[in-house]
């Protein structure tokens, strides 16, 4: 058997990058998956098997509610809530609009609060879940040119520690993946000098892959190896944050 054999999971941000990674490590560890994402997915996630595939825009409220009512429509039950969904930009503070900053906020910090809302309940009633939203380093240590994704970004992690003190004792465990910079698309959002003195910085030397991430969510979503985290944010960043 794998690790979440017989587990529903739900995914946000699905198609591509740590979402699309997490889902074809959970598939293979045994869970039936809901993909959510605006976007199509993967051509490596595209045909996992026991998996749906959801159009939800995470910073909608109808239509997150509306994807997590089929989940449980289908399969009665979520077990995991991974949230993966975000988006990157790089703005100097000087030159950022109004406009851009709602958008990221939007998508990285409203979007963690909409899925974690509408899943939340359904695990509260069955006395178990976890939850699993990605944060990132940068939320810890700041970052140039990025004021809007890294406020975005401490909003979760601060969000996990809250959630976390309010549904552990139902059973619920909220915890928090911080990666550092990753080979995804997300990054094509970031200049060439950014990326190249990012990596100069970090002590590993290099940039995370996402298949490199996944396992991190399978041990928070995992029994017994997740089962006494409560409100943590685990780090795998390429040394560039070492609490």
């Amino acid at each position: 058997m794998g690790a979440l054999e017989g587990q529903v999971a739900v995914i946000t941000g699905a198609a591509s990058g740590i979402g699309s990674a997490v889902a074809r490590l959970f598939s293979a560890e045994g869970a039936a998956l809901a993909l959510f994402d605006i976007a199509e997915p993967a051509p490596e996630s595209a045909a996992l098997p026991a998996t749906t595939r959801h159009r939800v825009d995470v910073t909608d409220a109808d239509s997150v509610s509306a994807g997590i009512d089929a989940v449980i429509a289908e399969h009665g039950r979520i077990d995991v809530l991974v949230c993966a969904a975000g988006i990157l930009e790089e703005v100097p503070f000087l030159e950022m609009d109004p406009a851009q900053w709602d958008r990221t906020l939007a998508v990285d910090l409203r979007g963690v609060f909409l899925a974690a809302r509408y899943a939340a309940p359904h695990m509260v009633a069955a006395g178990r879940g976890r939850i699993i939203p990605i944060a990132s380093q940068l939320g810890i240590k700041g970052g140039v040119n990025l004021a809007h994704y890294v406020a975005a970004k401490a909003g979760v992690i601060g969000m996990t520690k809250a959630l976390a003190q309010e549904l552990a004792p139902h059973g619920v465990l909220v915890n928090a993946i911080a990666p550092g910079p990753v080979v995804t698309p997300l990054i094509d959002g970031l200049s060439e000098d950014w990326k190249a003195q990012k990596a100069a910085e970090l002590p590993l030397g290099r940039f995370g892959r996402p298949e490199e991430i996944a396992p991190t969510a399978l041990l928070l979503a995992g029994s017994p190896g997740g089962d006494i985290y409560v409100g943590q944010t685990l780090g795998p960043n390429s040394g560039d944050v070492m609490p």
